[in-house]
């Protein structure tokens, strides 16, 4: 019988990695898929949403004819927004794609490579897991997962798999945060003392899609399909676009913006969860019906477990002022690593008089500067091909013909998560949260968290 493409590649890709997967330096397991150089990588989009169309779809076309990627299938629950999405890429790149109603028929394409995954956050995690089970590489939005039994579940897919998986956790691409992570981690820094990590805009809108919600009708969708595993609940079109404001969906700013934040301190630390979150949260000026917050606070502690070492992290966020904007800044007894101005400085470290006051040295950092470039992510109206996620799609793209690890792999994904989910369950139980180790479990309340 003739082989399949996928199956000639996987079975050369099998004899390439037992003659030369010593001399390479890569396992067996890493010469899983090797696409030839010349192979043209076809694309599957899953879920035609605002991120994929305005960020991510601008950034692969940086660089999919240089690196011979090519867009042939869309799946998309809702007809109209499939229709929209066909003609979007068909107009883009120059011949028909293959329209899907679900992953399933999307997954039914003969000789699909890739996927890139950005649907509603609670869907990330399975839908990895159908990517990986459909011998598929895949890019996937963050927050990775949005309930451990998710997270758990993913996580052993990908690591069974010989895929390749970028988690959208962009700053990992970035100039900035790579000098950043080596500055710390060489030492230069000293020990963290702190972090404070900010997100503010002041968007009444930020989340919702009146117009589409009046557009969606129940026969155009697949509702049950929409909600996998979580719990029965009544069709409602405001769940279906506006998710992200209504848990167990989405829990709205942890998995949305935290999880970028947090994820540079889990990098720049390799620390991979908190030992313990307090957080709260309310709903105090858009009572627009949301069930997430408009303002949280979050307070971490980090370190060895069983250790009496470590540094505090703040995570705030408000949605009615933007005083503040994004950034995040990392403070040393000896100054701060600012990702704000992109600069390591002196600014609040320890000065003579007050050293010697102790009998103590002056501890003050010399500037630095982690770019010449200014590089600024893009948050709401400012959306696009931004180099921090153009850079973070070439990786992937590169990745998926080198078979090397990208630069945001699932482990990243995971660690996020523990994060959110441990916030999450901060302020919905009022309790501290911990993670056991053991079990891989969020701990509130003494009881693990599912929901």
């Amino acid at each position: 019988m003739e082989n399949s493409r996928r199956t000639f590649i996987k079975q050369s890709a099998i004899f390439a990695a037992a003659t030369y997967a010593g001399t390479m330096g890569l396992s067996a397991k890493s010469y899983g898929r090797i696409i030839g150089a010349n192979d043209r990588v076809r694309v599957g989009i899953v879920g035609f949403s605002d991120r994929f169309k305005d960020t991510l779809l601008p950034c692969f076309l940086n660089h999919s004819k240089e690196l011979n990627f090519d867009v042939v299938g869309l799946s998309d629950l809702w007809n109209y927004r499939r229709e929209l999405g066909v003609a979007h890429l068909k107009e883009k790149f120059g011949h028909d794609i293959q329209s899907c109603r679900n992953n399933d028929e999307l997954y039914a394409m003969k000789d699909l490579d890739v996927v890139i995954i950005s649907t509603a956050d609670f869907q990330h995690a399975l839908h990895t897991i159908e990517a990986v089970k459909a011998n598929c590489d895949a890019y996937i939005e963050k927050p990775f997962a949005e309930t451990m039994d998710d997270a758990k579940a993913a996580l052993k897919a990908v690591k069974a798999s010989k895929q390749i998986v970028q988690i959208g956790s962009q700053r990992r691409s970035g100039e900035n945060y790579s000098n950043a992570a080596k500055y710390i981690q060489d030492g230069k820094f000293g020990p963290i003392t702190a972090v404070d990590l900010v997100w503010n805009v002041n968007q009444p809108g930020r989340w919702r899609r009146p117009d589409l919600v009046a557009k969606l009708k129940e026969e155009d969708i697949d509702w049950k399909r929409f909600l996998l595993n979580r719990p029965a609940d009544a069709y409602d079109p405001r769940k279906y676009l506006e998710y992200r404001l209504f848990w167990p969906y989405s829990s709205g700013m942890p998995g949305q913006w935290m999880s970028h934040q947090i994820d540079t301190v889990h990098w720049f630390t390799k620390l991979h969860h908190p030992r313990s979150v307090v957080a709260n949260g309310g709903i105090y000026t858009w009572k627009d019906g949301r069930k997430n917050w408009d303002t949280m606070v979050a307070v971490f502690d980090y370190g060895q477990p069983n250790t009496t070492d470590g540094f505090q992290v703040t995570f705030t966020s408000r949605m009615q002022n933007s005083v503040g904007d994004v950034g995040e800044v990392y403070y040393a007894n000896g100054g701060e690593l600012n990702l704000i101005t992109n600069k390591v400085s002196p600014k609040g470290g320890l000065k003579e008089k007050e050293a010697a006051a102790m009998g103590m040295k002056a501890n003050l950092l010399p500037d630095f500067d982690l770019t010449k470039t200014e590089i600024k992510t893009a948050t709401g109206a400012n959306m696009g091909g931004d180099p921090l996620t153009s850079a973070h799609m070439r990786n992937w793209m590169e990745c998926i013909r080198s078979r090397k690890t990208p630069n945001a792999p699932v482990e990243a994904g995971y660690s996020h998560s523990i994060a959110n989910i441990m916030t999450n369950a901060a302020v919905r139980t009022g309790a501290k949260a911990t993670f056991d180790e053991s079990r891989q479990e969020v701990i509130a309340n003494g009881k693990v968290f599912k929901y």
